[in-house]
């Protein structure tokens, strides 16, 4: 455990037991989240990332199970009929979706789930589960920096990032349904953002389910 940090039992540093978090970074392709939810996993104990369920092709690197779920369009749809999905969509023609036990788990647990997901899985998220989720917005400062990152990725071609670069006004259409947002000209900064509103939430009175044990033990401590 680390200071400011938490344990993978779900109590926090401050030995109050606490109930886990969906946390949400969404963005336009481009605007950073991938890297900012790698930097946070990395310096954050206890958190973990969904690992979304998905019908595209697995890319060059990827490991099935580690990356995504990878599977047919067949079992994506048995999935989503059987309630084994808190959330899917559609995005450039294939299907992504967050199988439903393990971040169910995870939370009971009190430990924090980490989500790379759009708008339409967000919205899908918090109606499942409203007190659980906290979401973030990640702007880029400029759609010239938009179009260079996406470029620099060297992942796409030009008729894709064309494509990417027309879907990313209406994602940014949908901000306002964020709790938060954090515009991303420098990574080091938006790091620091995104890192602080986690751990404002992780202390929120309602999501520490074990304080009033806590509070009730400090006051008998005081009576003796």
């Amino acid at each position: 455990m680390t200071a400011g940090g938490q344990g993978l039992d779900g109590v926090g540093f401050d030995g109050v037991e606490r109930r886990g978090l969906m946390f949400v970074l969404s963005s336009p392709s481009g605007a950073g989240k991938t890297t900012l939810s790698r930097m946070l996993i990395a310096e954050t104990a206890g958190l973990q990332m969904s690992v979304s369920a998905t019908t595209r092709p697995m890319r060059p690197g990827e490991v099935d199970g580690k990356d995504y779920h990878f599977v047919d369009p067949k079992r994506f749809d048995a999935m989503a009929a059987n309630g084994e999905l808190l959330e899917w969509a559609n995005v450039f023609d294939n299907r992504y979706g967050t199988p439903r036990a393990p971040v169910e788990a995870s939370l009971a647990a009190g430990r924090d789930v980490l989500f790379d997901i759009d708008w339409q899985g967000t919205q899908q998220l918090r109606s499942r589960s409203p007190n659980d989720v906290v979401s973030v917005f990640i702007l880029p400062p400029s759609v010239a920096a938009l179009e260079q990152r996406l470029h620099t990725r060297a992942q796409d071609s030009e008729q894709v990032i064309r494509g990417r670069m027309k879907k990313a006004g209406d994602e940014m259409s949908h901000f306002d349904a964020y709790d938060y947002i954090v515009v991303n000209d420098n990574i080091g900064i938006a790091f620091e953002a995104v890192k602080a509103i986690l751990r404002a939430e992780q202390l929120k009175r309602e999501r520490q389910v074990g304080l009033s044990g806590f509070v009730r033990g400090l006051q008998s401590q005081l009576q003796k």
